[in-house]
């Protein structure tokens, strides 16, 4: 059994930066498909940053070029900086943990406000 904690978001300015933090327990994360996904109201889930065993990172349009996704092997834990944040960035970004047919695990998530 995996355990993810998101932590890191709260309300930032238009323009500002936030890092999220997702730690792991249960399972090491090296080697492992690991992503960042956001929920906006009224949308579908959104792929935000993905970063798979042996690939470079991969990102979603809305976050190209303003978001970085990386890991720690050694603390077991995942990071999305996020820069220049927009309003419409604002979400709940959830972390993802997955081996292809074998499990899939998912955060509770952190909250992230862009506004003035």
């Amino acid at each position: 059994q995996v355990q993810l904690v998101e932590s890191g978001g709260g309300l930032v300015q238009p323009g500002g930066s936030l890092r999220l933090s997702c730690a792991a327990s249960g399972a090491p994360i090296s080697f492992k498909n690991m992503a960042w996904y956001r929920d906006r109201p009224e949308k579908q889930r959104e792929m935000v940053a993905v970063i798979l065993d042996g690939g470079s990172p991969e990102y979603g349009n809305s976050a190209k070029g303003r978001f970085t996704i990386s890991r720690d092997n050694a603390r077991n834990t995942m990071y999305l900086q996020m820069d220049s944040l927009k309003p419409e960035d604002t979400a709940v970004y959830v972390c993802r943990y997955w081996r292809p047919g074998q499990d899939d695990y998912w955060g509770q998530g952190t909250q992230v406000t862009v506004s003035s």
